[in-house]
């Protein structure tokens, strides 16, 4: 008999009980600074019909969606002389938490109030070619209020992103820029209709720095007068306040530009307002979701760890529009759980602790033992302290080995002594300390167990 080695799909990840310990740390914690700025929990299907997700991510996001086959026996009635997928596939796996939202709000329209408050936490599939970094199965961690245009919303998120990484330790800086100023950048370098070539090109300065940018807009046709705008805009210093007050006069021919210079600097006196301190800078060559987002742009990056982005959104003003409910405006942001994971991991910054199953094990000495000590863990799991009781009467160095290997930091052995004089005996397996209590008196072995 041929015994079938257990594998996993390419671009997904088992979880050990540690990994997954950490993980949920991330999310519970992220999970409880979306609640405390009134953002609750909807969860949508992890499959949508492909007339939902088709045509919203662009000819290369359609590729990577995974199509599911319908039920029983699609290809019976099939027209091969056909293209077969739309007659055999009518669902697909959800590939961001986005669109669904879109259609989420479309469709309960009426059982929303507004401005509507939301976070998801859940995982996406894209039949992406896995490597380091990049995989097919993974989570995404959104927030978003939809239906109100006042940058109170975009301060939120601010002070959320704020919050999120002082908690998890990570110093972060939030980088803002306006998509109205990448507009009236275009329009002030005389070329209003290469936005998105502008854009692209200034989005990759970081990585492939000015003169690069230079040569891949010359390619495009953007000539010299253009660049030379632009290179006085990109090289700007000072504060955010300095650098909007610097790109008045340059942007004093187009609306669009005065527009979006206007909404950065009411945003950046909130944020002065509110007291945040995480660093905010004004970043010109920021221009993620180009085609997407129609104000504010943020996008987060950690000061201690080489890393991309771990947190980014914007605003946006017609999400709903494409399914039929135009002129929701609204603004959002998606924490990188993964990339969180890793810097968190390579800056040792997760607990210690995590991943223990148990605070107290108590050994297994014989089946009288453990009809003595059955009550006293009842008791302490009342209290809010979990317990595990060895299932075996095995030998003791086993019992203590599963302590350690389990990381559970304290072992109560307790034989016929124990039970004659109504004593529960516990040791601190770190310290060596062995301490004996009154079976009655849990507070006090409550308080050598936190201590």
């Amino acid at each position: 008999m041929n015994v079938q080695k257990p594998s996993i799909p390419k671009g997904t990840r088992d979880f050990s009980r540690r990994e997954s310990a950490e993980r949920n740390y991330i999310f519970s914690t992220i999970r409880s600074v979306f609640s405390l700025y009134g953002y609750s929990a909807i969860e949508t299907p992890a499959m949508e019909n492909l007339s939902t997700l088709l045509g919203k991510y662009g000819e290369e996001g359609d590729k990577l969606l995974y199509r599911i086959l319908d039920s029983g026996d699609p290809f019976a009635a099939a027209d091969f002389e056909k293209p077969l997928t739309p007659q055999v596939c009518s669902k697909g796996l959800r590939y961001d938490l986005t669109v669904p939202f879109a259609r989420y709000v479309v469709q309960h329209f009426g059982e929303l109030s507004f401005p509507f408050k939301r976070f998801q936490m859940q995982p996406v599939w894209r039949a992406d070619r896995p490597q380091k970094g990049r995989y097919r199965e993974f989570y995404q961690c959104d927030v978003d209020v939809i239906g109100s245009n006042s940058q109170l919303c975009e301060l939120e998120l601010a002070q959320i992103i704020d919050a999120v990484f002082a908690r998890l330790g990570i110093r972060v800086e939030i980088r803002l820029n306006n998509r109205k100023v990448l507009t009236g950048l275009a329009e002030v370098c005389g070329c209003p209709e290469r936005v998105t070539d502008l854009t692209v090109a200034i989005d990759k300065l970081e990585k492939i720095g000015l003169e690069a940018v230079k040569a891949e807009l010359s390619e495009k046709g953007i000539g010299e007068e253009a660049f030379a705008v632009l290179e006085e805009v990109l090289q700007l210093s000072g504060s955010p306040q300095e650098k909007i007050g610097a790109m008045r006069e340059l942007f004093a021919g187009s609306e669009t530009g005065l527009k979006g210079l206007d909404e950065l600097e009411e945003l950046f006196g909130l944020i002065r307002a509110a007291g945040i301190g995480t660093p905010a800078v004004l970043d010109m060559s920021l221009a993620r979701g180009l085609n997407y987002y129609t104000g504010a742009i943020f996008e987060v990056k950690a000061l201690d760890w080489a890393i991309g982005s771990i947190c980014g959104g914007g605003r946006y003003d017609n999400l709903t529009g494409i399914f039929g409910l135009p002129g929701m405006s609204g603004v959002g942001v998606s924490f990188g759980a993964d990339r969180i994971y890793d810097v968190l991991k390579g800056l040792e910054k997760f607990p210690e602790g995590l991943g223990t199953s148990a605070r107290l094990l108590f050994a297994n000495m014989g089946t009288s033992e453990v009809a003595y000590v059955l009550p006293k863990a009842a008791a302490l799991r009342e209290k809010g302290i979990a317990v595990e009781v060895y299932p075996d009467s095995a030998k003791l160095r086993k019992q203590f080995e599963y302590a350690e290997r389990q990381g559970i930091p304290f072992l109560s052995i307790n034989g016929s002594d124990e039970a004659a004089s109504g004593t529960l005996s516990v040791k601190n397996l770190a310290s060596g300390e062995q301490r004996s209590f009154a079976a009655a008196d849990i507070d006090s072995l409550i308080a050598f167990l936190n201590g």
